[in-house]
């Protein structure tokens, strides 16, 4: 099943993960806590005040720059990823995360392809024979993972869809990093 297919047949509990997932595997360029979007996490297991935890992460990431990355590509992830925290819907209903899932779905495969030294950022895929570049590959596959696992697992499927979200944050701070030093030049 496409991702697309994945998105529009989830749940609340499946579309809340969904679009917290790709904002906890963009946090790197925030420099935000890993641990930020935990109380979330559990707020999907156990049902408890989504509302409540989500302002608290938004009040606990405050103003923040682009970590690690500078320049204009840094800076559009970087607001890309405050955004899918900032837009989060307080209700935790299907109707009102649809279209935040969705939203953060694009903003996060855009993130990652404005990072991917292989791949052209100014690119829709509209045309491209090549297929997407292989971090935005890696992310179109853990998006289908974490809709996956908890589409077929429910509330026991979170926790190997934070997993997988805990690997593609590895992934992009490592990717990060690596920019950060290129900007930084041979002598850093």
């Amino acid at each position: 099943m496409s991702l697309v297919e994945l998105v529009a047949r989830a749940d609340a509990r499946g579309l809340a993960a969904g679009g917290l997932a790709c904002t906890d595997r963009c946090l790197p360029l925030l420099g935000g806590d890993d641990e930020l979007l935990r109380p979330l996490w559990a707020n999907l297991a156990d049902d408890s005040d989504w509302a409540g935890n989500l302002k608290k992460a938004r009040a606990a990431l405050g103003p923040v720059e682009a970590a690690g990355v500078t320049g204009s590509v840094a800076d559009d992830a970087a607001r890309l990823v405050r955004r899918m925290l900032e837009t989060a819907p307080a209700e935790r209903t299907a109707e009102a995360l649809r279209p935040w899932a969705d939203a953060c779905s694009a903003a996060s495969l855009r993130v990652h392809r404005l990072l991917d030294p292989a791949a052209d950022p100014d690119a829709d895929g509209a045309g491209d024979t090549g297929g997407p570049s292989p971090l935005v590959a890696a992310e179109l596959r853990r998006q289908t993972a974490v809709l996956e696992l908890v589409a077929g697992h429910g509330a026991h499927g979170l926790r190997a869809a934070l997993e997988v979200s805990v690997e593609g944050r590895r992934v992009l701070r490592a990717v990060v990093s690596r920019r950060a030093r290129g900007a930084a030049g041979p002598g850093a």
